[in-house]
């Protein structure tokens, strides 16, 4: 049984900066490679980020490139995402997730890879 717990959202002005949180416990932390997603109202559940167990490859959405950053800290099993220069349309309820098995920019970028969901941490960004 994997859990996962987010943390770090909140709001912010736009050009501000945060660091999200995804503490995970269950199945061996090496072993999966983790991805964040976000959802606005109304809209689909986007890729933002993904870091892979292999190699610790790490992949971005085009939007996130250069602004952000996901990282993992074996010790704590805890994987972080970084987002500076944030902006208003960066709005949205930002998700973590596990996978097995995923290696590739395709497959870490596609969320029905993804058999573990965290709750959500929603973040705002006010212009």
């Amino acid at each position: 049984q994997v859990e996962l717990v987010e943390s770090g959202g909140g709001f912010v002005q736009a050009g501000g900066s945060l660091k999200l949180a995804c503490q995970y416990s269950g199945r061996t932390f090496t072993s999966m490679t983790m991805g964040w997603f976000r959802q606005a109202p109304g809209k689909e559940r986007e890729f933002v980020a993904g870091i892979t167990t292999f190699r610790v490859s790490t992949f971005y959405a085009d939007s996130m490139k250069g602004r952000s950053t996901i990282s993992k800290d074996k010790d704590n099993n805890t994987v972080y995402l970084q987002i500076d220069n944030l902006k208003p349309e960066d709005s949205a309820d930002y998700y973590c997730a596990a996978a097995t098995g995923a290696s590739t920019a395709r497959s870490v970028r596609d969320r029905r890879i993804y058999t573990s969901w965290g709750r959500g941490t929603q973040v705002t960004v006010s212009s």
